[in-house]
């Protein structure tokens, strides 16, 4: 006669495993080859200053089908954010974490904006909320978690936060005034 292992050594044994197996992949990834940016190197007279990190160098450009100007675009495919000024340089890009209601691919432009802390419609503190977009009777806004945590959606509710980390938040609160376009791309 065998004894049965209870469902809960299964599932606590399968995590194990699944978590080792990410964590030696991580490793072997990291131990892979790192792209350097093409930037140009500053010249010997140039002033000493920290050297940027790899993804602040040189930012992806804006979707070609985000128009032109200064601008926020938000891409619903790539989960990420363009700050654009007015003769199409990227200022700023950002990745993003949506809720359960995504706008729809247009053109928008910012309304209200909230610079206090409030509590969003998932229970989170956020802050520096910037309002674009209403769908389904949802307002899609964009904002960052007080304490700087990228809870994911909460399942069941219907949430328009975009949200972003704690500088994120401050960068686009400073450059999305009322009236700024917004590009929803797909």
């Amino acid at each position: 006669m065998s004894a049965r292992l209870p469902s809960w050594a299964w599932v606590t044994g399968l995590t194990a495993g699944g978590v080792a197996a990410v964590a030696v992949l991580a490793v072997q990834a990291d131990k892979g080859p790192h792209p350097e940016p093409t930037a140009a190197r500053p010249s010997v007279s140039a002033p000493a200053s920290p050297k940027p990190k790899p993804s602040e160098a040189v930012p992806p450009a804006a979707p070609a089908e985000s128009g032109t100007g200064r601008r926020v675009v938000y891409s619903l495919g790539e989960r990420r954010v363009w700050l654009v000024d007015a003769s199409d340089a990227v200022r700023r890009t950002f990745p993003v974490w949506p809720g359960t209601v995504a706008p729809d691919p247009g053109s928008y432009t910012v309304g209200e904006r909230a610079e206090d802390p409030t509590t969003g419609s998932d229970g989170v503190e956020i802050e520096h909320i910037v309002y674009f977009a209403l769908q389904s009777g949802v307002n899609i806004a964009f904002s960052n978690a007080l304490d700087g945590s990228s809870p994911p959606p909460a399942q069941g509710r219907q949430t328009g936060g975009i949200r972003m980390t704690k500088d994120a938040g401050a960068a686009l609160w400073a450059f999305a005034t009322a009236g700024t376009p917004v590009r929803v791309v797909g």
